[in-house]
């Protein structure tokens, strides 16, 4: 059967060459390299541009996508990516690895010549270096060189097995042009040593071995290796190497130390795969593989079931290590391989020598449990070519040489529900699955857990699942029903933290206090790496802000909280003292995207170390300039979303082609670039400040739970996380209310009035401002009148609000509150001269986002004009001061006023593709009005393009 598509060389399709541009090849490349596998829109972005895509890549990749389809069949959308459906046997490289596979097994089967064979039916599939004519740095890291180097693997296999049917003198041509190409490669060398020794050329053989040294000392400055000087000594002594039917004899009889596999064992087929792969190379030095992760998550479990389905003629060797020094280990592993009582040396360096030598010579698998440190492993490792070490400890070993790790973590839901059902019994799941997830959830998906949990209701057969999902579902109880005989989440726990030094102990016991899923060091100010090494904390890697971030297990959170309540003096304390750095750099977020202090005449913008911190936070605006403002908005028609947006991790429209700044859209500077970066910051942190309102209130702190609560409003509005905010609102006027503050309650309701008003429920938001009224006075109570004219369904009711309140701005020199009047007056009355003003006032301010709200306008009011060519400009400003500060639904907005005056201009791709932007941001903000009136325009563009009728 013949290969269909082709990377073992220049890319081929069909057996012809790839045609396209290059960023297409490296498209196509990477689907077939994954063939029946979903690529992530991400990762295929990453290879496309080579780890640097532009801001519009995710639309020029479905462009990308839609051409390559005329191409080849196959390739599908799937959720968050795309994924290429052929058989992996019609792309070249999966067939070779299949083959390379299938020629070991008839090795090892003893079909020697049949393997050889297969050895080269897979090579002969290469054409040239893989992926030759792919111009993507990311493919060629990622699949390029491990296919090289097996291919290079391969033909030594090859050689060998030829070499043991006496085919030495056929591939002593062979030899020498690999050598030439990869002079380093040592058993390259060993293989060409041996054929010129088998083809009876034996002075040839010792000067290929003199060339091989020279260019190893010149090179390298090493000598040769223990398995090319073999090779020489083997020549110099006209001893002919063995066959491979005769494989190398080991000392001693084989031994199997390891403790029995788990009968119940289910899941974890990535890591096992992972540690199959490695156990199959023919590795010229041994192999060392280390397994972490946070107590309780099954490390011993799946070291020992993986190991089990491993063969090594040396044997299987075991060592539980814990707290044991490595002398102590030695001696045992020194006897299991056959040194006398009498004969193991007294001193550490002495045994390790020893150990050494006598583990040279064996392909052995070492099982290391539960190590410390890597000075406790390192002379534990054995030294024979092909033995492999599995360790296991809660640290990752960064400094052990030569090894590599692999972060063991939780099951997930369908392994974690096998697992309760192997020991409790699948029947008794089967018959309640809500009660097993929950269960599940309920452990975190911790195997030690489960494993207590499913023993307990394997004891006690008059229990339901639902009973015992209620026990654990008081969390003040938890960890005492996670304990069954010698098994206890507790005690795993505890043997970590018991190891840690007293300052760690107080820093995990402070973590106890947050209920956050993920933090970064800020919040604590300490260095949170130890807790990592402890196998406490675990690295999530660096949010979008660039800080490192850290989580744990709930239940880990458990035992620090129960460890704070009985050691440290319980929450309060805790977040008593970190409350003032948590609002603090809240609020210089909030200052950056809100750059104005209502009423006190100093209205630009402060970045840090420009100014002091501003007067009373409660005073702030929450983001006014960020309400739709268009007309249809002011008179009661049903709004098309709103102008707000989102500081979200997830996708920004990009502007369509040509879309630049133009029009009246204003500079950025230090200002903007200060901005953006807390916007970041406040993206990154938001589940944790607000799990953190609610911390505060729990721990009656209310102050700061409110002022909390506060401070977030202008992350949730750009972001549309109504969620989050409707939560933080409850709790922060709850907190307001308990703690007697008038002025915070009114900022909250005023809050709440935004929500509303951007879910479309104007009644409540007007509710929600009424209520808020007798709480304030002056000018606070000016802003909440200037938002009940947003909310008035007659327009003459709307401009009598917005005058009143433009008078007291006025009147008090309030220049954010005028700008927001003169906005509001200008949307209402769709007259150039209030929003020309707005505009301006929003530039003195150093607010990109309140000048993008009037761009808006400005875009509406000039295709109303009929000057097209102004609102594109104005709608480009927009949408690029939208991109930039990651605000979705304002891009979305934007985008639709671009497309509009794309029509008008009859701009009928530009306006399709803006609507197609416009369209997927809309369904991902759950904005279905916004959605419909992009596809209503859509509709119409197809129909001018005839694309379909009307």
């Amino acid at each position: 059967m013949n290969v269909r598509f082709g990377v073992l060389g220049p890319l081929r399709v069909e057996g012809e060459q790839a045609p396209g541009p290059a960023k297409h090849r490296a498209l196509l490349a990477a689907l077939l390299l994954a063939a029946r596998e979903q690529v992530p829109v991400e990762r295929l972005m990453s290879v496309v541009w080579d780890d640097r895509p532009p801001a519009s890549a995710e639309s020029v990749l479905r462009v990308y996508v839609s051409a390559l389809r005329k191409l080849v069949d196959g390739i599908r959308t799937v959720p968050g990516g795309y994924l290429l459906d052929v058989e992996p046997d019609d792309v070249d490289c999966h067939r070779f690895e299949r083959l390379v596979a299938e020629a070991r097994r008839r090795r090892e089967e003893g079909r020697i010549a049949e393997a050889a064979d297969g050895f080269r039916a897979a090579l002969g599939l290469w054409r040239g270096q893989a992926l030759a004519d792919v111009e993507s740095s990311v493919l060629r890291r990622s699949y390029a060189v491990p296919l090289e180097e097996l291919r290079l693997t391969a033909v030594e296999e090859r050689v060998r097995l030829d070499l043991s049917l006496g085919r030495g003198a056929e591939v002593v041509g062979e030899l020498r042009a690999l050598v030439g190409a990869h002079p380093l490669r040592e058993r390259a060398w060993v293989r060409l040593i041996e054929a010129l020794h088998q083809a009876g050329r034996r002075s040839e053989a010792l000067g290929a071995y003199q060339d091989a040294r020279r260019t190893l000392v010149e090179e390298l400055g090493l000598e040769p290796g223990a398995e090319l000087a073999e090779a020489h000594r083997r020549v110099l002594s006209d001893e002919q190497p063995g066959s491979a039917d005769r494989r190398s004899r080991e000392d001693a009889a084989p031994v199997n130390e390891l403790p029995p596999d788990v009968s119940d064992f289910a899941g974890r087929r990535q890591v096992l795969d992972w540690i199959g792969t490695a156990a199959r190379e023919q590795a010229a030095a041994p192999v060392h593989l280390v397994l972490h992760g946070p107590p309780g998550c099954g490390k011993s479990a799946v070291a020992v079931h993986a190991a089990a389905g491993i063969e090594r003629p040396g044997g299987r060797l075991y060592a539980a290590l814990g707290a044991r020094p490595p002398g102590a280990v030695l001696e045992d592993l020194l006897r299991s391989l056959g040194c006398p009582d009498g004969a193991v040396p007294p001193a550490l360096d002495e045994r390790v020598r020893l150990y050494r030598s006598m583990t040279a010579g064996r392909r052995l698998l070492v099982l290391l449990d539960d190590a410390a440190d890597e000075a406790q492993v390192r002379p534990l490792l054995p030294t024979g070519p092909g033995s492999l070490t599995l360790v296991t400890s809660r640290s990752p070993l960064a400094g052990l040489e030569a090894a590599r790790a692999y972060e063991l973590g939780v099951l997930d839901d369908d392994e974690a529900v096998a697992m309760l059902g192997g020991v409790t019994g699948h029947d008794r799941v089967r018959a309640e699955p809500e009660a097993a997830l929950r269960i599940v959830r309920l452990c975190g998906g911790l195997p030690l857990a489960l494993r207590i949990a499913g023993s307990r209701l394997a004891r006690k057969p008059g229990w339901t699942l639902d009973h015992l999902a209620g026990r654990l579902g008081d969390e003040r109880r938890r960890l005492d029903e996670l304990s069954a005989g010698d098994l206890a989440v507790r005690g795993s726990l505890a043997l970590g933290y018991r190891g840690l030094p007293d300052p760690e102990r107080r820093l995990l016991r402070e973590l106890g206090a947050l209920s956050a899923p993920d933090f970064a060091p800020w919040v604590l100010g300490a260095d949170l790496e130890p807790l990592v090494e402890a196998g406490l904390l675990q690295s999530r890697g660096l949010d979008e802000a660039g800080q490192e971030r850290y989580g744990w297990h709930d239940l880990t959170r458990l035992y620090a909280a129960e460890r704070l309540a009985e050691e440290g003096g319980g929450a309060r304390t805790v977040l008593e003292a970190r409350a003032a750095t948590v609002l603090e750099r809240t609020r210089q977020a909030r200052a950056a995207l809100l750059p104005a202090e209502p009423g006190t005449g100093r209205t630009e913008i402060h970045p840090p170390g420009r100014t002091g911190a501003p007067p009373e936070a409660a005073d702030w605006d929450t983001g006014f300039s960020r309400w739709p403002l268009t007309s249809s908005a002011l008179t009661g028609s049903p709004p098309t979303g709103s102008a707000t947006g989102s500081i979200s991790t997830g996708s920004v429209p990009a502007a369509p082609a040509g879309a630049g700044l133009g029009g009246r859209g204003g500079g950025t500077g230090l200002e903007t670039g200060w901005a953006r970066r807390e916007a970041r910051w406040l993206s990154a942190e938001r589940r944790f400040l607000v799990a953190a309102v609610d911390d505060f209130s729990r721990a009656g702190l209310y102050e700061a739970s409110w002022r909390l609560a506060f401070y977030l409003t202008p992350l949730f509005e750009l972001g549309a996380h109504h969620d989050d905010w409707h939560a933080t609102t409850a709790t922060g006027l709850d907190a307001a209310r308990a703690a007697g503050h008038r002025q915070g309650e009114a900022l909250l309701l005023r809050g709440l009035a935004d929500l509303h008003r951007a879910e479309g429920r104007t009644e409540a938001a007007a509710a929600a401002l009424r209520a808020a009224q007798p709480l304030v006075e002056g000018l606070e109570l000016a802003r909440i009148t200037l938002r009940l004219g947003l909310v008035q369904t007659r327009a003459d009711e709307a401009e009598r609000a917005f005058t009143r309140a433009l008078q007291v701005f006025d009147e008090a020199g309030d220049r954010r509150g005028r700008a927001d009047a003169l906005r509001a007056l200008g949307a209402l009355r769709m007259d150039a001269g209030p929003l020309e003003a707005s505009l301006a006032a929003y530039r003195e301010l150093g607010d990109p986002l309140g000048e993008a709200g009037v761009l808006l306008v400005l875009a509406e009011l000039s295709s109303t004009e009929g000057v097209p060519a102004e609102a594109a400009a104005s709608a480009r400003a927009a949408l690029k001061t939208f991109t930039s500060y990651g605000d979705r639904r304002g891009a979305a907005q934007a985008l639709l006023a671009l497309a509009r005056a794309m029509l008008d201009l009859a701009d009928l791709e530009g306006a399709l593709e803006a609507l197609m932007s416009a369209m997927g941001e809309f369904d991902g903000l759950g904005d279905e009005p916004g959605k419909a009136e992009a596809q209503r325009l859509a509709q119409e563009t197809r129909r001018r393009r005839g694309l379909c009728t009307s």
